[in-house]
C-alpha cells in the first residue's frame, strides 16, 4: 500500500475506534461500574477481564468510561487550543509591528514555563474539574502550532495571488479566509491531530496528580492514581490495561499525525 491507501486506512480505524469508545461510554449504565463489594479484588477473568478494583468496581467498563471522557475533553480543548492558534498566527504575520512582537513574546513566554506546572497553576485557579482542565490545555498548547503558521503565512503574504486579491479590492479578512487558510490548511489540520494525543496525556497526567478532574469521576489519571496503591499487594492489572488502552490510543493518533504530515509535503505524498 501506499502512503495516502495506509494514511486512509489508519484515519479508518482510528475513528472507528473512538466512536465506539466515545457511543459506549456515554450510553454506558452507570451500574456496570458502580461497586459490587461482594467482588473486591478480582484478578482478570471470563466475567470481568480488566479484574476488579478495591469496591468491585468493573476495571473494564471504568476504563472504557475513563476513555471516553479523556478522549471528549482532549477532542474539545486540543480545537479550541488549535483555531486559538491560527488565529494568533494569522494576526501576527499580517499585522506584523507591534502585533507580531506581542504574540511573539507571549509564545516565548508560554514555551519558557514548564508545561505541566503551567497546567496544573491554571486548572488549580479555574477551580480544577472538567472545565477548568479543558480550558488549561486549550490555553497553554497553542504556543508551538502558533510558531509554525506564522512562518507559513510569512511565506504566502507576499505571493503575486494575494497581492493581485489586495489590488482588486479584497480586505484583509477576506484575503486570509480566502487565500491565506486553505494554503495553510494542511498544516492546521496537521497540528491540530498532533495535540489530541498531548491533550490526552495532560488530562490523565494531572489528574493523576490531584489537579484535574473531580475523584468521583471515572478517568484514566484517577483510576491509575487509586490503583498504585495495590500494586504491592499483586493486582499489577489494575494499572497494566488502563496504561495499555491509553498508550495504545495515543500511539495511534500520534502515527496518524505523521502519515497526515508526509502527506502534506508534496514531496512524499505519492510515495
Amino acid at each position: 500500500m501506499n502512503r495516502r491507501t495506509k494514511t486512509a486506512a489508519l484515519c479508518a480505524i482510528i475513528l472507528f475506534c473512538l466512536l465506539v469508545i466515545i457511543i459506549a461510554g456515554l450510553l454506558m449504565n452507570r451500574s456496570l461500574y458502580s461497586p459490587v463489594y461482594a467482588d473486591k479484588m478480582l484478578a482478570p477473568s471470563a466475567k470481568h477481564i480488566f479484574g476488579t478494583d478495591y469496591l468491585g468496581r468493573d476495571m473494564f467498563f471504568r476504563t472504557l468510561k475513563g476513555l471516553s471522557a479523556s478522549i471528549l475533553i482532549g477532542t474539545l480543548a486540543a480545537t479550541s487550543s488549535a483555531i486559538i492558534a491560527l488565529a494568533l498566527g494569522l494576526l501576527s504575520a499580517l499585522r506584523g509591528g507591534i502585533t507580531d512582537k506581542i504574540v511573539s513574546w507571549f509564545v516565548d513566554l508560554f514555551m519558557s514555563i514548564p508545561h505541566l506546572v503551567l497546567l496544573m497553576l491554571v486548572s488549580y485557579m479555574l477551580g480544577k474539574g472538567e472545565r477548568g482542565v479543558i480550558i488549561a490545555i486549550a490555553i497553554t498548547h497553542w504556543p508551538g502550532l502558533t510558531r509554525l503558521l506564522r512562518a507559513e503565512v510569512l511565506q504566502v503574504r507576499d505571493a503575486p495571488f494575494v497581492k493581485t486579491a489586495a489590488r482588486l479590492g479584497s480586505t484583509p479578512l477576506q484575503i486570509a479566509a480566502e487565500h491565506i487558510v486553505p494554503h495553510i490548511l494542511p498544516q492546521f489540520i496537521t497540528g491540530l491531530i498532533l495535540l489530541f494525543p498531548h491533550a490526552i496525556l495532560h488530562e490523565a497526567a494531572i489528574t493523576f496528580i490531584g489537579f484535574g478532574l473531580a475523584l468521583d469521576t471515572p478517568a484514566i489519571g484517577i483510576i491509575l492514581s487509586e490503583s498504585l496503591a495495590h500494586i504491592s499487594q499483586g493486582a499489577w492489572y489494575l494499572v497494566f490495561f488502563p496504561g495499555t488502552v491509553l498508550v495504545v490510543i495515543v500511539m495511534l493518533l500520534d502515527k496518524l499525525g505523521e502519515y497526515v504530515k508526509l502527506l502534506a509535503d508534496p514531496m512524499n505524498a505519492q510515495e
